[in-house]
């Protein structure tokens, strides 16, 4: 028997929901976490028809990448297509999951997933995160440092790009005096003791500190242990927003342009004029994203491929780089292809289904 919980722990392993924006409403949105599942329909959007298939295809459990409810409601009484959506789920006993932008701000997320279907390779993330990342400091015996270390590493700390068990240690010497309710390992009650300690630090993601601090006390011989936290300003070279990379070889604009549209089955590609001629160096962001246009330049990009571009925005290329707006739906509907390879590793007893419904509201006539 598998709970819904245990697919939205396994989601927000991959994909934690700290690493949000703050205007995001990712999470369980609709249902209870404790009800077993039947089945899984995974969609980009959730309206009304997905989950009528939803019922049909006997799945109580819609994870979705864009949350159905993203600003507050007041009332419910079915007066748009949200209010209808979320009834129409809760009559019939289904939850709803999103998994937003924190699935955006991951490696293996949303922007990697269009990065690999173009067949980039050094993909690297293209605004990290800052102010996601905390440093421990933690003393301990010298003969007791490395289990410690070790206990750390497997609860997650000590992860540095593509290094892992990464730590930094020295050697001093740790006082204390125990008084008579005290239980010390090493030492009597009322006697000065001085021992040979380490001091170390390793760095962890932030939304890990609970984990890390049990797994360094049930680690840590001492009956109290001597640590600190701090948080750091470093930025996250493995969390943030959009992606770059680079083609195999160059191509030239018109093959790229083609490749592209065949890659993410395109109809239509809104751009800026060609830069070059040919083009390598590519930065990519599902959904919305010439925010991220001076990082794209930054990067040495060629072309930014993304959606949602204003008219006057386009005039921001400033012949620097190529605008690609692909579309919205188009630049993330994959999200869907990305959860189900995710969790078919993970959960291979109950049905995982890729919607079937094109809830893509831009309609073009070609």
């Amino acid at each position: 028997m598998t709970l819904i919980k245990e697919v939205i722990n396994a989601l927000e392993q991959l994909a934690p929901p700290s690493y949000q924006e703050s205007y995001d409403n990712a999470g369980l949105i609709v249902g209870s976490g404790r009800e077993e599942i039947a089945g899984v329909l995974l969609t980009l959007d959730v309206t009304e028809d997905v989950v009528q298939e939803a019922i049909d295809r006997n799945c109580n459990l819609i994870v979705a990448h864009h949350p159905i409810v993203f600003k507050g409601l007041k009332k419910l009484n079915g007066k748009n297509y949200v209010e209808r959506t979320v009834l129409k789920a809760i009559k019939n006993d289904i939850a709803i999951y999103a998994t937003h932008t924190n699935l955006d701000h991951v490696t293996n997320g949303v922007n990697w997933q269009i990065a690999s279907l173009l067949g980039l390779n050094n993909i690297r993330v293209l605004a990290p995160k800052k102010q996601i990342l905390s440093k421990l400091t933690f003393f301990s015996p010298v003969e007791n440092t490395q289990s410690i270390l070790n206990a750390l590493h497997e609860a997650g700390a000590g992860n540095i790009g593509n290094y892992s068990n990464c730590s930094f240690r020295t050697e001093g010497t740790g006082t204390f005096l125990p008084n008579q309710a005290a239980n010390p390992v090493i030492g009597k009650h009322g006697q000065q003791e001085e021992v040979k300690e380490h001091r170390a630090e390793l760095i962890f993601p932030s939304h890990l500190e609970s984990i890390i601090l049990n797994a360094l006390r049930k680690a840590h011989p001492y009956e109290e242990v001597a640590y600190y936290l701090q948080s750091l300003e470093n930025e996250n070279q493995e969390v943030g927003a959009g992606a770059c990379g680079e083609l195999p070889e160059p191509l030239e604009m018109e093959a790229f342009l083609r490749l592209l549209k065949d890659k993410m089955q395109l109809q239509i590609i809104k751009h800026t004029k060609p830069v070059k001629e040919s083009v390598q160096q590519i930065a990519v962001c599902g959904g919305a994203g010439s925010f991220l246009l001076p990082n794209a330049v930054s990067a040495g990009a060629d072309v930014f491929i993304t959606a949602d571009y204003k008219y006057h925005e386009f005039f921001d290329a400033e012949n620097n780089i190529m605008i690609c707006d692909i579309g919205h739906y188009e630049s993330e509907v994959f999200t869907k292809n990305l959860l189900h390879n995710y969790l078919s590793g993970k959960f291979p007893n109950f049905a995982l289904c890729l919607s079937e419904v094109n809830t893509n509201p831009v309609r073009y006539f070609v």
